[in-house]
Order: C-alpha cells, then structure tokens, then sequence
C-alpha cells in the first residue's frame, strides 16, 4: 500500500489496511491480526465545557462545504443575492490550521457537495429544499455566470475554493445530503483510519456542520467544533444557537488557536 505522504509510516511490509493503528500483516503463510496499536499523541486542548485530550494518531479535521458555491464570486450563493462573504471567514485560519494538522499525521478529510448531473440519488424532497418555488436556481441548475451547474460533482461550483485546495494525501468524500454520513463512505474511512474523534469545520455552522457533527456523536466519535473554523450566512441566532447545542449535547467547541498551541512543537 502507497505511504500516506505526510504521516510517517510504522509499518512492516505486508502491512493491510488503511490505518496505521490497526492493521494485518500478511505473508504467503501466515496473517497476524494481533499488531499492537501505537501509543498515543496526547494534545491537551483548552475547550468549553471541557478541556479535552486527544490522540492525535486517533483524530481527523472534517472540513465540510468550503466550495465555490458557498464561498466565491460567482457562486450559487452570491448568484442568489446573498452574502457570500460570510462563508469565506474559516479560510484564513484554516491556512494556519491544516499545514500544522498535516505536520502532526492528523488526517484532512473534505466533504463537500458533489451531486450526479442526473440527480439519480435526489429524492423530490431534497430538490424542494433548494428550490422550494420550482422555479429557482436550485441544484443542477446552470449558474447564471457560467461556473457549471449548481453544486454538481467535478465542476467548478463545487469545487473547494482556490485558497484551500485539498492536497495529495488529503481524503474527499461526496456528499448529497445536508449531513455527510448519509449514504457516502465517510464513516468507514474514519472507522479504517482508526479514528476515534473528529475537528469539524466548514459552512455552514447551522446546517451540514452541525448535521455531520450530530450523526457523528451519534455514531459514538468524540466532536470538537473549531468555531473559528466554521460560518454561516444564516442569521446570527443560527450559529449560536448550534454552538450552544453543541457544548450541550453533541461535544465540545473550542477553536484554531487552542489547536495549535495544543499540537506538538
């Protein structure tokens, strides 16, 4: 199996599996199921209502949404007459974040928008959503600058903004619903990881944050929200009421600044 480019990796030939903390090691012969997990990388970070500690070895940052749609010029927000300015807000921290996450082997998952141009998958009540008059600029649809069609797989619409594009070992998962664990494979890419907890970012707060970040608690991972990290274009109410409901039932809200302080020097 190729390395992970920026996560040293332990393992012995023959090692099978994605994680690098739960593996077999296999010959013609023999298939050891019984590898020792490494240790773990405490990070000890300053959050509400908590303070944490995470294995780092055992943590990922899920960035959700940070697509042109939402967050550019031209995009299906800004042709909607809304602000898509308040989207853009995560980018800049996330420049500091991601290269330190990457240093320390925390891997960088994308879960972004990425509808089929058919719409096979789309029930009639997912479409409504986002065109709730029949008449709109709803999903698929062209956007009326010519940056391809509205949030679909492969186009420029749905691609992440230019200032944070994914790098090679970065992992993307599709999504076509407001949650990301809905019909995609992001739970079993975490699970092959050996991940246990789980930095959310992304836009918008009120909406597929928040949605990911509640059917992974449900799913049994430890939730951090990086509130810094994370924006909405909703009314200011929306983004506080989710962090309230986050620190008190879903996990824990810190942000970008605690993280780095928390990472290894």
């Amino acid at each position: 199996m190729k390395r992970h480019p920026y996560l040293p990796d332990p393992r012995p030939q023959g090692a099978l599996g994605l994680g690098h903390q739960y593996y077999w090691v296999a010959n013609a012969h023999e298939v050891d199921m019984s590898i020792a997990p490494p240790a773990p990388v405490p990070a000890r970070i300053a959050a509400q209502p908590q303070n944490v500690v995470l294995d780092l070895r055992r943590t990922a940052i899920v960035i959700i949404d940070l697509q042109n749609d939402f967050c550019a010029k031209g995009g299906w927000v800004d042709s909607l007459g809304l602000d898509y300015t308040a989207d853009r807000t995560p980018i800049e921290p996330l420049q500091k974040l991601l290269p330190a996450l990457r240093t320390a082997g925390v891997p960088v998952i994308w879960v972004n928008w990425g509808n089929r141009p058919d719409l096979a998958n789309m029930p009639p009540n997912q479409i409504h959503l986002y065109d709730n008059g029949g008449a709109g600029v709803g999903l698929g649809y062209p956007l009326p600058g010519g940056g391809g069609n509205v949030l679909e797989k492969d186009s420029w619409a749905a691609a992440v903004v230019d200032e944070l594009k994914p790098i090679e070992g970065d992992y993307c998962v599709d999504k076509h619903r407001i949650s990301g664990f809905w019909d995609t494979p992001l739970d079993s890419m975490l699970k092959n990881l050996g991940i246990k907890s789980i930095l959310f970012a992304g836009c918008n707060t009120d909406q597929c944050v928040l949605h990911t970040l509640t059917d992974a608690n449900f799913l049994g991972y430890g939730c951090v929200m990086l509130e810094d990290c994370c924006a909405t274009s909703s009314p200011a109410f929306c983004a506080e009421a989710t962090v309230w409901n986050v620190k008190k039932c879903f996990g824990f809200v810190t942000d970008s600044t605690q993280v780095l302080q928390a990472l290894p020097k």
